[in-house]
């Protein structure tokens, strides 16, 4: 193989890994920081070409985060354990990007409540309802996933979230779930499983602050239109 496509044999101030280490992570290319996870080419290709071929096919980041293991695979070079590391470095991206110390965090607004959560759940191709355990002063306590798939009044358990609740000594709520077809207005299962929640919660001294339906970039919020 002509050495022009092993990295390793390129001047090493050229070299990604050695340029991360020298210079920090800001000073590479997202083609870049993506080849150091993968970590080897494919052909004549070199992991930083393999790597721009992957986001020019997925078109970028989230592109590829929305796509599956099997996806992945279909690219010529990406086996199970590339796509498996690439897969595992966007999760890290997410989780870091939503990750706060406990307590840090004021959710003051709607706005507040769709930050933290839009990232995680705008692009998903199931429905998952969220709640954000909130303390007396509005500051986070956590979030969970507490029902996941078709989200419906039969489905979303008012019992097992003021379970969820007590556990976290929580002292207020806010729902947040998410539709798939990236429209935000409210279905009449997402009314009638607000109304439900609000009705059980206030039977045991629980607040609901909000519920946010987050539709790709956009968002409902029950509180901000006056509905709860």
């Amino acid at each position: 193989m002509d050495s022009k496509w092993r990295i390793r044999d390129w001047p090493t101030d050229q070299r990604p890994r050695e340029r991360l280490i020298e210079l920090g992570e800001d000073s590479l290319s997202n083609s870049e920081l993506l080849a150091i996870i993968l970590g080897s080419g494919h052909g004549q290709l070199s992991a930083v070409e393999l790597a721009q071929k992957l986001l020019r096919e997925f078109e970028g980041f989230r592109g590829l985060d929305r796509r599956t293991v099997n996806d992945l695979c279909n690219i010529a070079g990406i086996g199970a354990a590339k796509a498996a590391q690439i897969k595992a470095a966007l999760a890290i991206g997410k989780k870091l990007a939503a990750e706060t110390d406990a307590f840090s965090e004021r959710i003051e607004t709607s706005q507040d409540a769709f930050k933290r959560v839009a990232l995680r759940i705008r692009d998903l191709t199931r429905e998952v309802f969220i709640v954000i355990f909130l303390t007396c002063r509005n500051r986070v306590i956590k979030d969970r996933i507490l029902f996941e798939g078709s989200l419906t009044d039969s489905l979303v358990n008012p019992r097992e979230i003021i379970k969820a609740a007590l556990d976290e000594s929580a002292a207020s709520l806010i729902f947040v779930n998410n539709h798939p077809s990236h429209d935000p207005d409210p279905s009449p299962d997402d009314r009638l499983i607000t109304k439900k929640l609000k009705e059980a919660c206030k039977v045991v001294g629980i607040a609901v602050h909000d519920h946010i339906i987050v539709g790709g970039e956009r968002y409902f919020s029950f509180a901000d239109e006056g509905l709860l």
